[in-house]
């Protein structure tokens, strides 16, 4: 039988298992939320306002407002019940990243300067998946209301876009229709592991456009399969880029287990926290866990995947922490209770590379606390 949240409704604390008191917990929740998204704490902010009634993340270490930033903000806001602040991020998104008319029309640009001006003309997926079940959420949450937030209508015709576009030679899918597995960018051939989440794709198939359910379907069992391929097989460890079979794409060095990687280990275990299924390859987080045991965070690297180590440190050390902590959602024992204590007794970064360190982080502190919830 499936134990999972989605099933029971009941979401694990695994640091009030460990002896944290939750009222703790609570409070650590709201200090690390105030910390990222108010004005008072400069040295830890990332979210800002502006005087239209907008608002966006900033990715501090390249200056820049990205569409991955953006979906993460809107999906912390709704699982912290701050409809406010979802609202101006998501009307900053529509007003200077959707794309309507070219290539990309009904995509996003990845990246834009903060005065909204866009970077580059193309979009990330991630970006868009998350977007979706942001969306999805809100409109379950708080309901739709008239344009742009008619939330789940807005992820509904996102999402169809992103499967459909290039049937009739209008541009590129951002998912591959014969493997059913998301790609890195639309016009390539190849995906992020990272970027795999078949547990919004078990939400898709049952929120989607009802012709476009069967496909999430599949690309649900698609990618739990293509995790657990594109892993090393003793180590664990995920190559940023990889080809379809799961074997690494080394295109512009980014076929190693660097930052976008970290990312695996964390979906694993939201995965398992909201479904349990057996196919969800658990075995990859604890591989990583015993692959990083006893190496502190100070020293982590960048690694080939089969852990041969460069002599380049990570970029985004306490981002990795935070991952191996999550990841502990779908392991068990002394050194899955190691990594989540050791991340509650870690700040948040400070300093200009603060931005995706700490949105891992929180994604943690809520998953670890059971507030990373699925709203039906």
């Amino acid at each position: 039988m499936n134990k999972g949240a989605y099933y029971t409704g009941q979401y694990r604390n695994l640091f009030a298992k460990l002896g944290i008191d939750s009222e703790a917990v609570d409070k650590k929740v709201t200090d690390t939320w105030n910390r990222l998204f108010s004005n008072n704490y400069p040295e830890t902010q990332i979210y800002f306002e502006t005087d239209d009634e907008m608002g966006y993340l900033v990715d501090t270490g390249n200056n820049d407002v990205r569409t991955e930033g953006q979906s993460y903000g809107m999906m912390m806001a709704v699982q912290m019940d701050r409809q406010d602040i979802f609202d101006r991020i998501w009307k900053w998104v529509k007003t200077y990243m959707y794309m309507e008319e070219g290539l990309h029309e009904g995509y996003f640009a990845w990246s834009c300067q903060l005065d909204g001006t866009k970077n580059a003309y193309g979009p990330a997926p991630d970006g868009e998946e998350y977007f979706a079940l942001a969306l999805y959420f809100a409109s379950n949450r708080w309901g739709d209301r008239e344009a742009p937030f008619d939330y789940s209508q807005q992820a509904t015709a996102l999402l169809s876009d992103c499967i459909h576009k290039g049937e009739n030679n209008d541009g590129y899918p951002m998912w591959d229709p014969e493997t059913k597995l998301i790609k890195f960018v639309p016009e390539v051939d190849f995906t992020d592991p990272s970027y795999h989440l078949p547990h919004f794709y078990a939400l898709f198939s049952e929120w989607a456009d009802e012709v476009d359910r069967p496909f999430w379907k599949e690309a649900t069992n698609a990618s739990r399969h293509y995790i657990r391929v594109a892993a090393h097989e003793k180590t664990g460890l995920s190559p940023e880029y990889a080809f379809y079979d799961g074997s690494p794409n080394h295109i512009r060095g980014f076929g190693d287990f660097f930052s976008d990687s970290y990312r695996v280990a964390c979906n694993i275990g939201l995965d398992y926290e909201w479904f349990g299924e057996p196919e969800t390859p658990v075995e990859v987080n604890e591989k990583i866990q015993r692959f990083f045991e006893g190496v502190p965070p100070e020293d982590y690297r960048r690694y080939k995947i089969n852990g041969e180590p460069f002599g380049e440190k990570a970029l985004h050390p306490i981002g990795l922490l935070a991952s191996l902590a999550m990841g502990s959602l779908a392991t068990d024992g002394e050194l899955s209770n190691h990594y989540v204590l050791k991340f509650w007794d870690t700040p948040l970064r400070q300093g200009e590379r603060r931005y995706y360190d700490n949105c891992l982080y929180f994604f943690s502190l809520l998953s670890l606390s059971g507030k990373f919830r699925i709203w039906k």
